[in-house]
């Protein structure tokens, strides 16, 4: 039986997908750190501004889901489950995604995070690239 609204269920759903997005970019700065890049700067410098637009949104929609007394939690998994457990208006609502199906939402949630710290980077970066190619010195 559906508790949940759908307005709710987008919300939490939007919060845990963004969770699991911070977990991997955390994760993937550090194999960044460790590995052997020639260059690593520019890679850490994206990563660190989609932690920073995703820590952001989440920290909105944890105050939204504060508000109306919402919450989500892991309640299982295996090789290709994971439920989760939706909590709102003194009712549980238990979901299972199939786990490429979850990779498959973090995934798009990392292309939209990557378009957005590129967006706001564009704003000087892009012109000095522009000058240095006519310098030529440069």
């Amino acid at each position: 039986m559906r508790y949940l609204k759908q307005k709710e269920l987008d919300l939490a759903s939007r919060y845990l997908f963004l969770s699991m997005a911070i977990a991997v970019i955390k994760q993937d700065r550090k194999h960044f750190e460790q590995g052997k890049f020639k260059i690593k700067e520019p890679y850490m410098e994206l990563l660190g501004k989609m932690e920073l637009e995703a820590r952001e949104e989440r920290k909105k929609l944890r105050q939204q889901m504060d508000q109306q007394n919402l919450q989500v939690v892991e309640s299982g998994r295996n090789d290709s489950f994971t439920s989760f457990l939706f909590l709102a208006h003194g009712y549980e609502e238990k979901r299972n995604y199939f786990n490429p199906a979850i990779r498959k939402k973090v995934e798009n949630i990392l292309f939209e995070l990557m378009k957005k710290s590129q967006q706001s980077a564009h704003g000087g970066h892009h012109e000095k690239l522009a000058m240095s190619s006519d310098d030529p010195r440069g």
